[in-house]
């Protein structure tokens, strides 16, 4: 299911459709002339998709709605459980060559995280995540992620690893299974704003209700909506990634990983 999920997605991705809509009519008009006139079709609705996807605001209407859905609410005054942080921070294939943990564009992630260990000094600092790669898979990145928060200045005893996950769900029902949480903790859980909705769902499908802490915007808020992109490349990405999200979100619904379509901050259950 893993395999085939990431296979469909990399298929179905707006991008790629464009692409292969325009491709796939240069090639009817270099190779089959008579279908000419639908290949300049396709061709050109290809191109008009890729500028439209790439320039316009769509990619930011798009991540807006998942990314406004769970506002950062104030933290407890009480000591906390723990702080989760979902993987996806960090490059596990060029950490591995570079012998070091190697961050991305994600890596509010780990930062925030690291404030958090700090303003609840007795909390567990946990990490959930594998290396979901399908082309040259490896180790997780756990423990290159467990020296940098013993280097931020992380206690070892309060760190807590799960390496083997590839997936949300995974991230959900493994530390479900290694935590054991209790009705009367509080666990924080930290993730891109974006990837919030769909991590609460199957959290709380897990039967492991978490308090969520957003990072990692991409939008600066309604007037994104008005505010083309002025780098094509970075239009698709942002497109690419909020309709991975929404489809993510109907599929774990459909799957029963999800305790609600769109997860909201009052549907707990």
């Amino acid at each position: 299911m893993h395999v085939l999920s990431r296979v469909l997605f990399f298929i179905v991705q707006p991008s790629h459709l464009a692409m292969l809509l325009t491709g796939a009519g240069l090639l009817l008009i270099l190779f089959q002339p008579k279908a000419g006139r639908l290949g300049k079709g396709m061709a050109i609705a290809g191109l008009v998709a890729l500028l439209a996807l790439g320039f316009s605001p769509i990619g930011h209407a798009l991540l807006l709605p998942l990314e406004e859905r769970f506002p950062r609410g104030p933290l407890p005054d009480d000591p906390v459980a723990g702080i989760i942080m979902l993987g996806g921070f960090e490059d596990p294939s060029v950490g591995r060559a570079r012998g070091a943990l190697t961050l991305n564009e994600s890596a509010e992630r780990v930062t925030e995280t690291v404030l958090l260990a700090r303003r609840f000094p007795e909390a567990k600092v946990v990490f959930t995540g594998g290396d979901a790669s399908l082309i040259l898979p490896g180790e997780s990145a756990a423990p290159a992620v467990a020296e940098f928060l013993k280097a931020a200045g992380v206690a070892p005893d309060r760190i807590v690893l799960e390496g083997k996950s590839r997936n949300t769900h995974e991230n959900a029902v493994f530390l479900r299974d290694l935590l054991k949480p209790q009705p009367t903790e509080k666990w924080v859980l930290v993730t891109s704003a974006w990837h919030m909705p769909r991590a609460v769902g199957a959290f709380r499908q897990a039967g492991f209700h978490v308090l969520p802490w957003p990072v990692d915007y991409r939008t600066r808020g309604a007037n994104d909506l008005m505010m083309p992109f002025d780098k094509m490349t970075e239009g698709l990405r942002r497109t690419d990634m909020a309709v991975r999200e929404w489809i993510g979100l109907v599929a774990y619904r459909l799957m029963g990983r999800s305790n609600a379509l769109f997860p909201a901050p009052s549907d707990v259950r």
